[in-house]
């Protein structure tokens, strides 16, 4: 039946059933390509400082430059924890040609996540924003770490508005914890060092991992998702292929609200878009919606990248319908089921049809997307990439057929090599080159693909990866709990929030004390949002809890 491909048929005109995944041999030759064809063009802008491409290309130079003069060798691991700046491409494109790893990090992590990304993946260098570097101090001893460079929200974006940024960030509203850290360098002082030395020209084969991306899993521990230069390549290729035939080459303005350490953005905007020659527009803070609403208004915004949280929080700005969207031909929700209703006021509001697309870390991301052409079909994650084989299978790994219900696998250029250091769950999540998704699906007879739940017990707020064995892990390490499990239920704004159940070992345990400890000791995404007290949980006969039937009981309420 995949052999068939029937989703081929409804391709747009100009998208390829194929695409040229060898197209570039590794990532960095993408960006030379890019850097020369669009030198003089935006590439990255952020409040109100636009870098052009040739700036871009002589910064990140100069930064893998500095890298190299402190030591690190091709293939060594730098974590990059910050979130929307200019400091980000510079350094990620500056990592990539200094034949390093990137490894990105959320900003928001705890002390405690970011030790185990930090060991797991043995980072030896960090670029990270001072308003997080109190963290990093709690946890630097335990790690492999030598090289920080400490980037500042304002030193990039010129005087005299660089001193006033950083003074209103650390003095008015104190948003930089003090810190201690030695041996550390400013990004401007690293550009600066890194102008002194010359960049060798490190080869990158095809199937060198250049990325460690960390997603959770359903054991609880984040893993490695191995990205290598073929993954990536592929993965922009594809992007760019599907959305070509709508876009004009070097004149494109794109809103990337979204942060780029995650893999959405990082290959949508940082990867696919760029090679477009667009411009990203970077938004430092999504929550602040008043101040997107107001860069919307500024920019002749042409495409929109998000997740329906967002979309939702914008409709439901009382600005936001009266900016302009003449010029917005594409608007693409991941990351989270984008839902109906959302998307229908979206085309109402905006004119722009709100297409969804569908992926995961393991497959760099982009698995599946709706057309640009306004054929796109709410309620459906789309038609497969170029180059891309998705089927739907039973229990058993049989294939099924058009309208059943099973997980939906697939297979293409872009899944990733493996987890790092983990065979068992690559052995798990990679069988006979397909990708487990974890996802229950089906293929409608002409070749759209829905998802109907998800078979993992993972959580998705707003999009990010939420896994309740780490929250149970945390919760049950509190003295007074016995026993805790966590699941998702549905939220209207971030589409799912947790809910925990725990059984008190010291009756006088309260539910702020269950979440003021959750505080601690997890991102703010990851806390329950409620906690039930119970004298017991449900449990499998080998003594499993039964998540899902707390899951069916609690929503099952209504």
């Amino acid at each position: 039946m995949t052999d068939e491909r029937p989703w081929l048929k409804l391709y747009p005109s100009g998208v390829p059933a194929n695409v040229d995944v060898d197209a570039y041999p590794n990532l960095t030759t993408m960006l030379d390509e890019t850097f020369k064809k669009f030198r003089s063009k935006p590439a990255f802008t952020c409040m109100g400082k636009t870098m052009t491409f040739e700036e871009v290309d002589r910064l990140s130079a100069q930064f893998g430059a500095y890298l190299h003069s402190r030591g690190l060798e091709p293939g060594d691991r730098v974590a990059l924890m910050m979130p929307n700046m200019l400091q980000y491409p510079v350094a990620m494109f500056g990592v990539l040609r200094a034949g390093l790893v990137i490894v990105n990090t959320n900003p928001l992590y705890t002390p405690r996540e970011m030790l185990h990304q930090f060991n797991d993946s043995g980072a030896k260098a960090i670029v990270i924003a001072e308003n997080f570097a109190s963290n990093l101090e709690k946890i630097l001893g335990q790690t492999q770490i030598k090289t920080i460079i400490l980037a500042s929200i304002g030193e990039m974006l010129g005087f005299p508005k660089s001193a006033i940024v950083n003074f209103v960030v650390r003095s008015v509203k104190k948003l930089v914890p003090k810190y201690t850290l030695p041996n550390t360098v400013s990004f401007k002082q690293a550009l600066e060092g890194g102008r002194k030395f010359k960049l060798p020209q490190f080869t990158s084969t095809p199937d060198d991992v250049i990325l460690l991306q960390y997603t959770g899993g359903t054991t609880g521990v984040s893993k490695g998702a191995m990205l290598t230069n073929r993954n990536l390549v592929a993965n922009m290729v594809q992007m760019k292929a599907w959305m070509q035939p709508f876009l004009k080459e070097g004149e494109e303005v794109a809103l990337c609200p979204l942060p780029l350490y995650h893999i959405f953005a990082f290959s949508v905007n940082c990867l696919a878009l760029m090679a477009q020659g667009a411009e990203n527009v970077l938004i430092t803070n999504a929550r602040d919606i008043p101040s997107l609403v107001k860069e919307l208004k500024n920019r002749p915004v042409s495409l929109i990248s998000g997740v329906n949280t967002l979309f939702n929080a914008l409709l439901n700005n009382p600005e936001f319908a009266s900016a302009d969207f003449s010029r917005l031909k594409i608007t693409v929700g991941g990351g989270m089921a984008v839902q109906k209703p959302v998307a229908e006021r979206w085309q109402q509001v905006t004119g722009c049809f709100l297409s969804e697309g569908y992926g995961m870390t393991e497959s760099s991301p982009v698995i599946t997307a709706n057309p640009f052409d306004g054929s796109g079909r709410l309620g459906t994650i789309g038609l497969p990439f170029p180059s891309t084989d998705v089927r739907i299978v039973n229990e058993v790994g049989s294939v099924m057929g058009v309208g059943e219900i099973g997980e939906i696998q697939c297979k293409g250029p872009q899944v990733m090599k493996g987890y790092y250091n983990r065979p068992e769950s690559t052995a798990d999540t990679i069988q006979n080159g397909w990708l487990c998704t974890g996802d229950i699906g089906l293929m409608e007879a002409d070749g759209y693909f829905r998802i109907v739940d998800r078979k993992k017990d993972m959580i998705l707020v707003s999009g990010f990866n939420v896994y309740p064995n780490e929250i149970e892990e945390v919760v049950v390490s509190h003295p007074k709990v016995l026993e805790a499990a966590a699941i998702g239920i549905p939220d209207e704004k971030s589409g799912e929030v947790v809910k925990l159940f725990v059984v008190k070992k010291d009756q006088s345990l309260t539910e702020n004390e269950v979440i003021s400890y959750c505080r601690e000791n997890l991102t703010g995404y990851k806390i329950p949002k409620t906690v039930e007290f119970r004298s017991d949980l449900p449990k499998t006969n080998v003594g499993k809890i039964l998540r899902r039937e707390l899951r069916d009981e609690t929503v099952g309420k209504g």
